[in-house]
């Protein structure tokens, strides 16, 4: 088994969707293979669609993920799929480089230059102490004093020995209680802490947010913490969505039937009103993760 960074663009020309699955051709299949079992983090790169010109890339790594099996792609000759498990968004985003330092080794030359052959690979093998450092990098929470990513990546460790602060993130980003804790933060940064079904921004006499994370597609059907998996409710509009009595349409609008909605919400609560959503294009709802709320969950 060996880490790898999977490159994956917002809308990309392949048929990714990061938290469940990563389309990829017959060229990266040994490179898949061998992360099979094992963590991979996802890589932006400057091109964020499919067409040339698009600059509006990151340049960063953004998510952790674990690759849970190969298996074909039934309609398309030579290209496969990685199924994906544990997803997790970064705390915050992490380039490629911190300060001078290149955190893959195989993106400089010699020169101290990047190298554009090697960055234009889509997967790519990540040495475990390269791995170790963008994971503190990018869960600044999750370090227990560890050294800092810049010294990481310059620590010296030989290529097969293992940096010993990987294993305690390792531990903590697979345990629920960080994972949970995770999503509940990145959605309602995601959605200024507002509603999204009412709008309604709401703050405790102790400056906490009243808004809570709901998963679209619930964890008991391995739906992701992902942002792309969230939305950001009242208490009661939380409870409403959970019970299948409100649901979302591909144009992100609310479906809230009449029917189900006790009378004393119908102000708050309206068929056919769009919803509250990020400005982030990342952090917009999934269309993969509504479809199955409107298909397993909603009752409508």
């Amino acid at each position: 088994m060996a880490k790898a960074v999977f490159t994956t663009r917002v809308s990309p020309a392949y048929n990714d969707v990061p938290e469940r699955f990563y389309h990829f051709p017959r060229t990266y299949l040994r490179q898949v293979e061998s992360a099979v079992g094992d963590m991979i983090v996802y890589y932006e790169p400057r091109r964020t669609g499919s067409e040339f010109t698009s600059g509006q890339g990151r340049q960063a790594y953004f998510a952790v993920a674990t690759v849970s099996q190969i298996r074909a792609d039934p309609e398309r000759a030579d290209h496969f799929y990685a199924d994906i498990e544990n997803y997790l968004d970064f705390d915050k985003a992490v380039p490629f480089r911190l300060g001078n330092a290149f955190i893959e080794s195989a993106l400089e030359r010699e020169d101290g230059q990047t190298n554009k052959g090697a960055f234009g690979r889509s997967v790519r093998i990540l040495p475990e102490q390269e791995f170790a450092a963008v994971l503190s990098a990018g869960y600044p929470s999750a370090r227990d004093g560890e050294a800092a990513p810049s010294q990481a990546v310059d620590s010296g460790f030989a290529e097969n020995e293992q940096a010993p602060y990987e294993r305690p993130i390792v531990q903590t980003l697979i345990s629920r209680p960080f994972r949970e804790e995770s999503f509940r933060r990145h959605v309602r940064s995601a959605y200024d802490n507002r509603c999204a079904v009412t709008g309604l921004r709401l703050i405790n006499g102790g400056g906490r947010p009243e808004v809570q994370a709901a998963h679209i597609m619930p964890v008991a059907s391995n739906g992701p913490d992902s942002v792309r998996n969230g939305l950001a409710l009242s208490g009661t509009v939380h409870w409403l969505f959970d019970r299948g009595l409100i649901s979302v349409a591909d144009d992100l609008s609310l479906i809230a039937p009449p029917k189900l909605i006790p009378d004393a919400l119908g102000g708050l609560v309206q068929h056919g009103r769009p919803l509250f959503t990020p400005r982030d294009e990342a952090a917009l709802p999934h269309r993969s993760f509504i479809e199955h709320h409107r298909n397993h969950v909603f009752k409508g």
